[in-house]
């Protein structure tokens, strides 16, 4: 943490988050010496025994968090610095692999004016959520993801094949190979946050601007599936389904703007009716992950099993 920052010293504070599974934690430090008061250590350490709060832990689920680690730690050396104030990310000191720990020193974003955490957003907290990820799609739209995921997102299904085979919807089985062809065969691709929930996003004091952590799913892919996890991840389904179309109108009026200042050469009305279209498949495809993951979980409600029953209706 002192040769990150340049501290003179460094004290270890309070813990924010343990990582999922047991696979470390993240922890502030105070520093002194330096003009900066604090930062923050991500520690990855892979434990020798997990226990899954769901009860979902095999080596391919070991295999996937490890790679989700590599991957954070390949953005914040070689993407996040791309990112602008318009899709604010923290800065990254320092990042080091020693044996088989992963360790990571970020900006601490409270200090940097994103104090805020929301468990619950009004309509004008949603858009600027929505407006940070559509700054983010704009600014890597077309590109190709090297040292990310190939395919962004955590419930993607190539990664989720003990969830599919757990489902007990037949219909959603056999439809979810198609969903998925159509959102990674999609023409407009970008590259996805591909863990966009509210929890993710810091705000500043008024909540008008917001920043973005945990980085460990991002990766190539539609930016529909950010966007339709995130609004399910803060509406409810009567919220959703009353608000959906206003907010994703504002969704692509804030890609609009952000296209034009990126200077993208992107045929922004191609696009834009390309995801509209998808954003119901997006829909579909984390439900799919969702009744095979956790049959009883909260987000799975009337509004998004109606969605995806049209979606496999429409195939």
């Amino acid at each position: 943490m002192m040769s990150a920052t340049g501290a003179l010293a460094a004290e270890r504070g309070e813990v924010i988050q343990s990582l999922w599974s047991g696979y470390g934690e993240i922890v502030r430090y105070g520093l002194t010496g330096v003009e900066i008061d604090s930062a923050v250590l991500k520690h990855v350490v892979f434990p020798s025994t997990v226990h899954h709060p769901r009860g979902w832990h095999n080596d391919l689920s070991h295999r996937r968090k490890v790679k989700s680690y590599e991957v954070e730690m390949a953005w914040y050396h070689d993407w996040a610095g791309r990112c602008d104030e318009s899709c604010r990310v923290p800065h990254c000191y320092a990042s080091e692999t020693v044996g088989e720990e992963h360790l990571i020193v970020l900006e601490d974003l409270d200090g940097a004016g994103f104090p805020r955490r929301r468990s619950k957003l009004d309509l004008e907290g949603v858009q600027a959520c929505l407006q940070w990820l559509a700054g983010f799609h704009a600014s890597f739209i077309g590109e190709q993801p090297t040292g990310l995921w190939q395919t962004g997102t955590y419930w993607h299904l190539a990664t989720r094949p003990d969830e599919l085979a757990a489902m007990g919807d037949d219909a959603m089985r056999d439809a979810a190979p198609v969903i998925d062809s159509m959102l990674s065969t999609a023409c407009f691709q970008t590259i996805v946050h591909g863990d966009a929930k509210l929890a993710n996003f810091c705000f500043s004091a008024d909540g008008g601007k917001v920043a973005a952590v945990d980085f460990q799913y991002v990766g190539g892919g539609c930016g529909m599936k950010d966007v339709a996890y995130f609004l399910g991840s803060c509406l409810s389904d009567q919220e959703q389904e009353q608000h959906e179309a206003l907010l994703l109108e504002c969704y692509f009026n804030y890609l609009r703007a952000a296209l034009v200042r990126h200077a993208k050469p992107v045929d922004f009305d191609a696009l834009k009716a390309e995801w509209r279209g998808l954003f119901p498949v997006a829909q579909a495809d984390f439900y799919r992950f969702l009744i095979g993951w956790m049959p009883g979980h909260w987000k799975i409600n009337d509004y998004n099993k109606r969605v995806a029953q049209a979606v496999i209706a429409a195939l």
